[in-house]
């Protein structure tokens, strides 16, 4: 636009000098001010022209940037519902992780009262085990040693025995005679 106006300007120019040259005449004045609206008839169409398509120009861009505006608008309200729920699941999530944890921290205090309580018992059971066995090894070496007096008196008895039937027979064979 600027280089058209120049060359018009320069074009127009070169008329005027052209007739300015030409002659001196209280009739040329006339014609200056008949060019001189002509010229500014041309530059007002000129300028007419330029405005006309400066606004469609103007109009062209800002139905682009409107629709670039409201498709950017449009995104952004997904992007912002999408980053709403992404928050939500992050939140829902955290709250669940703390549950989680809440619920781990309660199950390893209870394992660990169990164990305590368990191994408690093993030592009590233990410690019956060790008893009944300590009593049962008593109980053994009575039985050993009921075992070995019963085994002498038995021993004792059948020699009484041997000893009264050989007394018997000695005072029957003393009653035969």
């Amino acid at each position: 636009m600027k280089k058209n106006h120049q060359e018009e300007l320069a074009a127009l120019r070169s008329q005027l000098t052209n007739t300015v040259n030409v002659e001196v005449d209280a009739a040329p004045q006339q014609d200056l001010n008949k060019v001189m609206e002509e010229i500014r008839a041309h530059y007002e169409n000129i300028i007419q022209k330029h405005r006309r398509e400066q606004e469609a120009w103007f109009k062209d861009k800002m139905e682009g940037l409107n629709k670039e505006v409201a498709d950017n608008t449009e995104c952004m309200q997904t992007s912002g519902s999408q980053l709403t729920e992404l928050q939500n699941t992050l939140k829902s999530l955290e709250i669940e992780l703390q549950s989680q944890l809440s619920k781990k921290a309660a199950l390893e205090n209870s394992l660990a009262e169990t164990e305590a309580r368990y191994r408690r018992m093993l030592a009590g059971y233990q410690n019956q085990i060790n008893m009944l066995e300590a009593e049962l090894c008593q109980v053994r070496a009575s039985i050993e040693q009921q075992g070995r007096d019963y085994a002498l008196l038995l021993d004792i008895k059948t020699r009484l025995e041997q000893e009264i039937a050989t007394y018997r027979s000695l005072l029957e064979n003393q009653d035969i005679k």
